[in-house]
């Protein structure tokens, strides 16, 4: 009997972050790796990755890690797991260089002789499994489902995906693969759940490229496209676009943002003409109706890059009239804020704004037909839903009803859950350690919820400093105390309230130097609670109170 757990140590409750265990007996197979960028709750948090413990307590047993495509929220963590344990890594073309590249910036170049490149074709035998790999329609080239094979039958995880018939190589569903699965024996169906709530199904890639060329046709002026980089399909559109348009592309920046430069080198992205993508410092040489301005980046950097045009303050461009901003993403619930103000700033500037969501539903992932049509496709005895917050995952579980599932036949796991296959039954029977690990710059795991505490009340209520210098020798306060603050109140507008903390200072310090249970601890303890209260009394605001008190191993007083 095989003994087969599931354990999604990310990406399961929460929208990215992915990272699936796959045990089958005592070996380990990894399914994607990838980070969470934050919301606006972790303060100064540049991205989230998987809690890796259970991998490093098990890292002779992993036989490999397998990833679907090359975004982030798949192949993001991958540096930092290589940095704890040591295992293949197989990927498609465009998917294992956007990984190696992430390797070498973390200094890991002597793994990149574990790393190999597989397609859609490709089988891997292992002891008592076989991995292959199908072809699926995602927002970047060469995203691919991962199937398992094992005796007691077949895993498969469809990482990112949607469905669009009218999709071209290298975006197209291999239907004939999804229809042959059906004919096996799927035990485990892991399928992204991101859009399962989504009530308006998506329009066809055809659509939104015939959409960006009449917008480049219509245009009078300029034209700048703000777009994530990591939306390969998008810049496809574009560049088609320009050159049915006869425009040419300029970007930016000083580089082309990085996804996009590779997926040009390896031609993932089809240019019309060589002449389609101009060098900046020649824009002049071209009239406002032959150019469009390409801003990419990673999440918010495109809506950044243009707020900056609009408010002239970036080094190249400045949004005028007769401009028209195309927005071809659709924005995430984080950034509708960011696209908002975007929007109002170009309408400030003079320039014309239109968005690709304007008219059309558009993602990346899977719509509820195309949900059911999978599950009708690959008739699995479970649904694991994943890549969603809960709504989302329970969307999916209803839409599984819809399609003659069982209740009991559906699993919604936490991370960390194990879910166990045995006796042809699969349900949660325990959990592993697993969470969040927040990096911030250079630290990993090194910021916790007291640091992000912290933050949050010096972001809402500043900071209150309180300086001075005693001599337990003399027994009294020789310098101070000073007193000073930052986000909390105008010094100058305050000096009755900056006196009165001073004059509570004093109080503390004199009560303290008088005592002959002289304590640190309890010294700065008391001027941050009587401070504090005398704060919030006049002002209701808790900043946070930082009380520097000096002692003067000898001093001497100043001779008159």
């Amino acid at each position: 009997m095989t003994n087969i757990k599931i354990i999604p140590l990310g990406g399961v409750r929460e929208e990215g972050k992915s990272l699936y265990v796959i045990e089958v007996n005592q070996s380990i197979f990894v399914l994607d790796c990838g980070l969470l960028y934050p919301e606006d709750d972790l303060l100064g948090i540049d991205f989230v990755i998987p809690d890796f413990s259970y991998l490093k307590e098990n890292a002779d047993r992993v036989v490999g890690i397998f990833l679907s495509h090359g975004h982030a929220d798949a192949v993001g963590a991958l540096p930092f797991l290589l940095g704890e344990i040591d295992a293949p890594v197989f990927g498609t073309q465009l998917t294992i260089e956007l990984a190696s590249i992430a390797a070498r910036k973390h200094h890991l170049e002597d793994r990149l002789e574990n790393f190999f490149t597989v397609d859609a074709e490709t089988e891997i035998e292992f002891d008592q499994v076989t991995v292959s790999f199908f072809s699926t329609t995602h927002t970047i080239p060469d995203s691919v489902g991962i199937v398992l094979e094992t005796k007691e039958g077949s895993i498969v995880y469809t990482g990112d995906f949607r469905f669009d018939p009218s999709a071209s190589q290298p975006y197209k569903t291999d239907f004939s693969r999804l229809t042959d699965l059906g004919k096996e024996n799927v035990i485990a169906l892991l399928s992204d759940s991101a859009a399962a709530e989504s009530s308006i199904e998506n329009v066809s890639d055809l659509v939104i490229a015939d959409e960006i060329t009449e917008v480049f046709r219509n245009a009078k002026g300029r034209v700048i496209v703000g777009t994530i980089g990591s939306n390969i399909a998008r810049i496809q559109q574009v560049m088609t676009a320009a050159y049915k348009s006869e425009r040419t592309i300029f970007f930016p920046t000083k580089d082309v943002y990085e996804i996009v430069d590779v997926a040009l080198k390896l031609d993932k992205i089809q240019i019309p003409s060589k002449n389609i993508i101009g060098q900046f410092n020649k824009i002049k040489n071209y009239k406002d109706e032959q150019i469009v301005i390409l801003a990419t980046g990673s999440v918010g950097e495109p809506m950044n890059i243009i707020q900056s045009m609009a408010l002239g303050k970036h080094g190249s461009v400045k949004l005028k009239e007769k401009d028209t901003v195309y927005i071809a993403t659709t924005p995430s619930v984080s950034m509708e804020t960011n696209v908002a103000k975007t929007k109002d700033l170009i309408y400030r500037a003079g320039a014309k704004v239109l968005s690709v969501n304007d008219h059309y539903k558009t993602s990346g992932h899977a719509t509820p037909n195309d949900l059911k049509l999978l599950m009708n496709f690959i008739q699995p005895q479970y649904l694991i839903p994943i890549n969603g917050e809960y709504r989302m995952l329970k969307a999916h579980a209803d839409l599984a009803l819809q399609v003659g599932m069982a209740s009991d036949q559906i699993i919604i796991p936490a991370i960390g859950d194990v879910v166990q296959y045995q006796k042809n039954k699969m349900s949660i029977s325990g959990s592993v350690e697993a969470g969040d690990v927040l990096v911030d710059g250079s630290g990993v795991g090194d910021i916790g919820n007291v640091v992000l505490h912290d933050r949050q009340v010096l972001s809402e209520d500043g900071i209150f400093v309180v300086v001075a210098t005693i001599s337990r020798r003399l027994k009294q306060v020789l310098v101070g105390p000073q007193i000073t603050s930052r986000g909390f109140v105008f010094m100058k507008a305050s000096i009755d309230l900056v006196e009165a903390c001073s004059d509570i200072t004093l109080d503390v310090l004199e009560s303290q130097l008088a005592s002959d249970n002289f304590d640190w601890g309890n010294l700065k303890g008391e001027l941050k609670e009587k401070i504090g209260k005398f704060l919030y009394k006049e002002t209701k605001r808790r900043p946070v109170i930082l009380p520097i008190i000096m002692e003067a191993s000898s001093y001497q007083p100043k001779k008159g």
